[in-house]
C-alpha cells in the first residue's frame, strides 16, 4: 500500500514526511496500545464497570479499552476523531460482517465528534473515557477539551468522566527516551514538541471544561517490548515523534531513538521501560 501523506500543522522549511499511516495503526493496536491495559483494568474496577454501564470512549483508537468494557458487560459506544485507519481495526475487533465476529449488543463505533453520537433512542452516558494520556506534547490537552465539551450533553449528571495523563517525569523511564523528540524538533518551537507532564495537567483540562474533579489514581504501566526494532515501531505509533519527523526525516528519528533505547534494553534483547500513568475522575455537573 502507498504511504499516506501526513500534514503536520507546523511551519517549516523542510519538505513534509511521508508515512504509512495504516502500518503506524497496525503498530500502536498490535504494540503499544497493550501497555495501557493496566490503566483501563484500574479505572474500570474503581468505578466497578458491568453490565449497567452506558460508556462513551472518546478517541478510543483500535478499541481495546473498548473491548475490555464489553468483556465486563457494558455497552460500549467510541468516536474516534483523528484516525479513521485505527477505527478500521476497532471495527475488526468490536463490530460484526465483513470481519465475521458476532455483533456486541450496545456497540456503536463512529469517526467524528461525540455529537454524531447522539440521538434520540440511545440513553444518557454513564461514563466517559478519554484514555489517550495527554501532558507530554504542548498543546495536546486543547483537543481533549473540545471532545470534552462535545460529550458533557450526552452523560448523566454526575457520571464520571476519566482522563488520563503521563505520570512525574522521574516516575516515567521512558521520558528519557522521547526527549529525542524534544531534541529533534526543538527548531520548530511550536505545538506537537515533547514537554515533561505537569502535576495539575488533567485537573486544568477537567475545570475548564466545566468538569468537577472527584478523585484520582496513579498506575504502573511498564513498556516491555520484544526487541528495539518493536520498541522504535510502537513508540512511533504514538505519534509524539511526529514534530521530530517533520523537522529532520523519518531516519534520522529512528537513529537516535534506537540509540536512546539501549540503555533499557536487557541480555535477552528485550526492552522494558517501567513507567507511571495518571487518571483523574471528575463529574459532569
Amino acid at each position: 500500500m502507498t504511504p499516506t501523506l501526513v500534514r503536520q500543522h507546523l511551519s517549516h522549511a523542510g519538505p513534509t514526511p511521508r508515512v504509512d499511516l495504516w502500518a503506524r495503526a497496525r503498530d500502536w493496536s498490535e504494540i503499544q496500545e497493550r501497555m495501557l491495559v493496566p490503566l483501563y483494568e484500574a479505572v474500570y474496577e474503581r468505578l466497578e464497570v458491568g453490565s449497567g454501564t452506558r460508556l462513551l470512549g472518546l478517541g478510543c483508537g483500535s478499541g481495546l479499552a473498548l473491548l475490555m468494557a464489553a468483556t465486563r458487560g457494558a455497552a460500549i459506544t467510541g468516536v474516534e476523531p483523528s484516525s479513521p485507519e485505527r477505527l478500521t481495526l476497532a471495527r475488526q475487533r468490536l463490530l460484526p460482517e465483513p470481519w465475521g465476529a458476532r455483533a456486541r449488543a450496545g456497540t456503536r463505533l463512529m469517526d467524528g465528534s461525540p455529537r454524531d453520537a447522539a440521538d434520540a433512542e440511545t440513553p444518557a452516558y454513564s461514563l466517559v473515557t478519554a484514555f489517550e494520556p495527554i501532558g507530554c506534547l504542548a498543546g495536546d490537552s486543547e483537543g481533549l477539551g473540545e471532545l470534552l465539551q462535545g460529550a458533557k450533553p450526552l452523560a448523566e449528571r454526575g457520571a464520571p468522566v476519566v482522563l488520563a495523563g503521563w505520570g512525574p517525569p522521574e516516575r516515567c523511564t521512558t521520558s528519557s527516551v522521547l526527549r529525542v523528540a524534544t531534541k529533534l524538533a526543538d527548531p520548530l518551537r511550536s505545538a506537537g514538541s515533547w514537554r515533561p507532564a505537569l502535576r495539575d495537567d488533567l485537573e486544568e483540562v477537567a475545570q475548564r471544561s466545566g468538569l468537577r474533579p472527584d478523585g484520582s489514581g496513579r498506575v504502573a504501566c511498564p513498556f516491555g517490548y520484544a526487541d528495539v526494532e518493536s520498541a522504535v515501531r510502537g513508540l512511533l505509533s504514538t505519534g509524539l515523534f511526529d514534530a521530530a519527523i517533520s523537522a529532520t526525516d523519518p531516519a534520522q528519528v529512528d537513529k537516535e531513538l534506537t540509540e536512546a533505547l539501549h540503555p533499557y534494553q536487557r541480555p535477552d534483547g528485550t526492552v522494558w521501560m517501567p513507567n507511571v500513568f495518571r487518571y483523574l475522575i471528575a463529574r459532569v455537573p
